[in-house]
């Protein structure tokens, strides 16, 4: 028993430190002069395959060079958008009935995987703009809702015109704390960055509601 709990905190500590590596190698390249260029791949590649947040070079190029934060948060969400688009078209050319067929195959007896995967798709396309919202604003991957926005076949225009609203709020809100507060603005990130969003989440939810109850009041 001894042997397999030493087993398995070790497997553990490999992937942690797997992951620690590969976030510190990204965030180094805020100080050196290839910090943009890194920058805009990071924002390209999150989206479709890389799993560390473009958010953390925004934070140390914005560290290093306050006055300079608005631009690499817009770099950043014009980017990431580019990223998110391509993973979306990518997820097209994938198509939901592969998925369907796919989960199909793994379905065993009670173990129904593909009527699951049917129904997370509907549901995409029933709360499109949610889903595409809610991952470019908040830390819900915004790559996986970016893969399956198009394997749901929502439109690729509201995907990508709801992704340039929200990334710009996400990332440029960011650079715009550190464009006026500086280094405290990081302290601030960590602390509340979270509960900002969900805020932000509800209001768009009793804005949504007030729209609907208002065109609903003037359409008879």
């Amino acid at each position: 028993m001894k042997e397999n709990y030493n087993t398995e905190n070790a497997r553990q500590a490999a992937w942690w430190h797997w992951h620690k590596h590969l976030y510190n190698w990204v965030i180094h390249w805020a100080d050196t002069r290839f910090g943009v260029l890194a920058l805009i791949l990071l924002a390209i590649t999150e989206p479709i395959c890389v799993p560390i947040p473009a958010d953390v070079l925004v934070i140390g190029l914005s560290l290093g060079k306050p006055k300079k934060a608005v631009r690499y948060g817009l770099i950043c969400s014009l980017f990431s958008v580019l990223g998110g688009t391509i993973a979306f078209c990518l997820g097209i050319a994938i198509g939901g009935e592969r998925v369907i067929s796919f989960f199909e195959m793994l379905s065993l007896g009670p173990f129904d995987f593909a009527s699951k995967a049917q129904k997370a798709l509907e549901l995409y396309q029933q709360y499109d703009f949610w889903a595409i919202a809610i991952s470019a604003l908040t830390p819900v991957p915004y790559m996986l809702f970016s893969w399956l926005g198009g394997m749901a076949g929502v439109s690729v225009w509201k995907f990508i015109g709801i992704s340039i609203v929200f990334r710009t709020i996400r990332f440029g809100g960011e650079s715009l704390l550190f464009y006026f507060l500086g280094q405290r603005a990081r302290d601030l990130i960590e602390k509340y960055f979270n509960i900002a969003t969900v805020i932000v989440i509800i209001l768009l939810a009793v804005a949504a509601l007030v729209i609907k109850k208002l065109g609903h009041a003037f359409g008879g």
